[in-house]
């Protein structure tokens, strides 16, 4: 180590930094992993060609096609455990040491299989040599565990197996912990559980996030592909270059290419879209310009052409009142907050965004109010706004009913500004929960809608959503502490029943256009979502409206886009890296047509339908983008022509350009960007 230092001596300082950038930053803050992480050299765990790399947020490979864990997933399964200091852990899938020798920081006794003799060997040299003298290491078969030292307070699993092994479950003390990713071998993602062992026979799992791991082999996992200590390092199967090239220059010849977005000839699409009641038009990114341009075109033709009622996006339903107000012209005075402040706000609060309201409003103005185009919300994190909304509204049709309603509101109110303590206190039990409280609101709105309705059809609309929505987000925010699933599952089934309330609302031929990102208007089922038991408002507009639903998603290979490195975090404008090779991206990339739309549901060639059902990568890039974990946190598996009914590719784009508040002076009071 002497020598690695001499020859690295910033190692210490990039240590400290990733603790700080990739580990407390994601919400990691355990005291004693923290001191952990920033106490062991990971470099002394990797080959010498990688330990440049050491501190970057990402897995890394090691001997027998095995790989490293990135940095934060360490720390945030060592803090999953529960530690307290003087535990005795066991470890499946030792690798090349590092988990352990965190966890060995905080336990009395860490012992740690792993089933490639060779990886074994050099991981107990490698730990002997650093001083972890505390750490046993065993070659074995990890699914069985190491009863001669059972019970343990802690079980760890760097693996993910079909399922729970028994074995393991039985070696945890009663009160002990384990933390293990379980998922089908076919997917490129698990669930990581915590099993708590509460009774002899009675076990307690919390899930808490997707991750990636290199399958759980052994008696009570996967199945081995090949004999221990017989490594063969198998190549990732491809498709003959031939292959990809002639769908590269099928998709070609049968696109149909546009040079700008202004001039693009959408002729042929609104045919395709027929008489469909619900057009959903997705974007890849959240801050990409082309595809907030080329929707907001798509959807200026939707309306002028074919007469759609409304535009409902993924964003908060009182934030998208604030511009319905401004687009429709109401007479009503307009909320005093500032639309999109929170973050991220550069995901609505750009110069695309703005172009598009304003048409709108001046579209508008020339037409009565019943045949104005409306703009609303379908998300549901706006819990404060929303309250306050509902109150409002209360206090000037009913103020006794306000009265009653602001008393259970006050169940919420400390946690308004931080719903997601509220959660959190719900689920250990240290709160009580409000769900009684904010449902009666609701129940009482929904009893009463003839005669609220009556004084202000909009106004009632608006209130009703408003308590629905802090009905939903009260069980969205304690069901986000058990896993993914849940919580998604929650909020696009949110987003559908909003959908639904606004196309009953104006009336039975109204049509809906929905904005919002690939993953929630594309159908879940043709993606790997579907293996994790997730569902999209996509998924669940096929289901209910059949053909009369119509989904367009987007693309690009390169350029720049608006996003953050961590939640909360500065909006930068990142270089998107070029598309990797076995994704549809890098596909549509070799047609070597600048832009184009792709029909699905009606090709142009039946052949090239047929040649992208095989399941691909695609990317997606939220308000978060990690070039640098790209393959593992912005890919997943999907079939295209499953996805979507249309597809729409740009192949270099730029940044959404965010709004400068001074570029609004003289603007009208109630513009819903403020000044």
């Amino acid at each position: 180590m002497d020598v690695l230092k001499d020859k690295h001596p910033d190692y210490r300082k990039l240590r400290q930094s990733m603790v700080d950038r990739q580990v407390v930053h994601r919400g990691v803050h355990a005291p004693l992993v923290l001191d952990a992480v920033r106490s062991v050299p990971r470099e002394a765990f990797l080959p010498p060609d990688l330990r440049e790399f050491a501190y970057d947020d990402s897995p890394l490979p090691i001997e027998e096609g095995q790989t490293i864990s990135q940095p934060y997933i360490v720390a945030l399964m060592a803090e999953a455990l529960l530690l307290q200091g003087g535990e005795t852990v066991l470890e499946i899938g030792t690798g090349s040491g590092y988990a352990a020798a965190v966890i060995a920081k905080i336990a009395q006794h860490v012992y740690t299989i792993e089933r490639y003799s060779q990886l074994a060997v050099k991981a107990a040299a490698t730990l002997a040599a650093e001083g972890f003298d505390n750490v046993h290491v065993l070659h074995g078969d990890g699914t069985l565990g190491w009863p001669e030292h059972a019970p343990f307070d802690a079980i760890v699993v760097a693996a993910g197996g079909p399922r729970v092994p028994e074995s393991l479950k039985h070696q945890l003390r009663i009160g002990g912990r384990m933390v293990i990713p379980v998922g089908s071998r076919d997917r490129r993602t698990q669930e990581l559980l915590r099993i708590t062992r509460v009774a002899e026979e009675e076990f307690q799992t919390e899930e808490l996030l997707d991750v990636r791991f290199v399958p759980l082999v052994g008696e009570e996992g996967w199945t081995p592909d090949r004999p221990d200590d017989q490594p063969v390092q198998l190549a990732p199967a491809r498709p003959a270059p031939l292959d990809d090239a002639r769908i590269a220059s099928s998709v070609a010849l049968n696109c149909e290419a546009f040079t700008d977005i202004a001039s693009a000839d959408l002729e042929p699409l609104l045919e395709r879209i027929g008489a469909a009641r619900v057009v959903l038009i997705g974007e890849a990114s959240h801050g990409t310009s082309e595809f907030y341009r080329m929707r907001a075109r798509i959807t200026r033709e939707l309306i002028e052409r074919k007469g759609f009622a409304f535009v409902a996006i993924e964003g908060d339903w009182p934030d998208a009142a604030r511009v319905d107000h401004y687009v429709r012209h109401s007479n009503s005075p307009p909320s005093e907050w500032t639309a999109f402040a929170r973050f991220p706000v550069w995901m609505w609060r750009n110069r695309e965004t703005r172009e598009f309201v304003d048409w709108l409003h001046a579209r508008n103005a020339g037409l009565k109010f019943t045949q104005r185009t409306a703009f609303h919300g379908l998300d549901l994190y706006s819990l404060h706004s929303s309250i306050r909304a509902v109150l409002q509204y209360l206090d000037d049709v009913d103020p006794h009913t306000a009265r009653v309603a602001r008393l259970r509101y006050g169940c919420l109110t400390p946690w308004q500004t931080d719903p997601t303590t509220y959660g959190q206190a719900a689920l250990t039990g240290q709160y009580r929960t409000c769900e009684d409280e904010v449902v009666a609101v609701l129940v009482d709105l929904q009893q009463k809608q003839q005669a609220y309705a009556e004084h202000d059809g909009e106004r009632f609309l608006d209130a009703a959503q408003n308590a629905l929505l802090v009905t939903n987000a009260e069980q969205y925010y304690r069901v986000m502490y058990y896993g993914s699933r849940a919580s998604w599952n929650l909020r696009d089934g949110h987003m559908f029943e909003t959908l639904q309330n606004l196309l009953r609302h104006y009336g039975p031929a109204s049509r809906g256009i929905v904005w919002a990102h690939n993953s929630h208007v594309g159908d879940a089922s043709a993606t790997e979502m579907s293996k994790r038991g997730e569902y999209n408002i996509g998924q669940l507009c096929r289901n209910h409206f059949g053909l009369d639903a119509y989904s367009i998603g987007f693309g690009t290979h390169s350029g720049t886009v608006a996003a953050a490195s961590d939640w909360d975090g500065p909006m930068l404008v990142k270089d998107v890296r070029p598309s990797l090779d076995q994704s549809y991206e890098r596909l549509f990339h070799a047609a070597g047509v600048p832009g184009f739309l792709l029909p699905l549901r009606k090709p142009a060639s039946n052949d090239l339908r047929k040649a992208l059902l095989k399941p691909r990568l695609e990317r997606a890039i939220g308000v978060i983008y990690r070039p640098e974990t790209e393959l593992q946190s912005h890919y997943f598996e999907a079939v295209l022509p499953g996805q979507f009914d249309e597809y729409v590719w740009f192949d270099q784009t730029c940044a959404v350009t965010p709004l400068d508040s001074s570029e609004l002076k003289g603007a009208p009071d109630t513009y819903p960007f403020g000044i």
